[in-house]
């Protein structure tokens, strides 16, 4: 990976023009980070509400429910199908109803799934389905609000989308954090309490009023 980045990031330099003379990242930033970091953080509160549980999904299945081997792979591969077909169909729903309506039911549909989740979750196969709709909702949710972004933050859209996926992988690290420390103080069968608390979190952060700036855009002074 060290070896084809060092080529990738020798190809990058040769296939992106840069300008001298014009800060154009420091001209997009100015007055608008609160509102940018605001908004992102909206995913970071969302990938706790995801990956705190699903990083120790393994081990709980087998503490809660006793499943060998096959059945935790079966339990994945459903939540893995949700992922996939929560992904694919965001985008329909969103062309139709709207990023932000969608992005906002998706949370309040998942702060729900994940309580229902901690009810059932020793239930026996019925973890299956609900590892499935909780992936189809949560990452149906992503994809609407990484389009939400796009939108309400368009000509800052590159830069939005790189700190949206940074505040991805902080919200994946910190899930890992807390979902460690609730196993240690309080067992597995808080988790999905836990992740729904981040999520309804979400929800309200997500709800923000993002307002255009009045600065013109770096990009307009020729």
């Amino acid at each position: 990976m060290a070896i084809i980045g060092t080529l990738l990031a020798a190809v990058n330099f040769k296939a992106w023009k840069y300008v001298p003379g014009r800060n154009v990242t420091k001209n997009l930033l100015e007055g608008n980070l609160p509102r940018i970091l605001g908004s992102v953080s909206v995913t970071t509160i969302w990938a706790i509400s995801m990956y705190a549980l699903y990083v120790y999904l393994g081990a709980a299945l087998y503490s809660e429910n006793r499943f060998t081997s096959s059945e935790i792979a079966l339990a994945v591969t459903f939540y893995g199908i949700g992922a996939v077909l929560g992904s694919l169909i965001s985008e329909q729903f969103t062309d139709r109803f709207g990023e932000k309506k969608i992005s906002k039911a998706t949370l309040i549909l998942l702060t729900l799934i994940l309580v229902c989740l901690g009810i059932f979750f020793s239930s026996g196969d019925w973890i299956y389905f609900f590892l499935f709709i909780w992936a189809l909702v949560g990452y149906a949710g992503f994809t609407s609000y990484q389009a939400r972004l796009t939108v309400e933050y368009s000509k800052e859209r590159g830069i939005v989308m790189a700190w949206n996926n940074t505040a991805l992988y902080i919200g994946i690290t910190i899930g890992s954090i807390i979902g460690g420390y609730v196993i240690s103080n309080w067992g597995y069968p808080f988790l999905p309490y836990v992740c729904s608390i981040a999520a309804i979190i979400s929800f309200v952060l997500s709800n923000q009023k993002v307002q255009e700036t009045k600065k013109e855009s770096a990009f307009s002074d020729t």
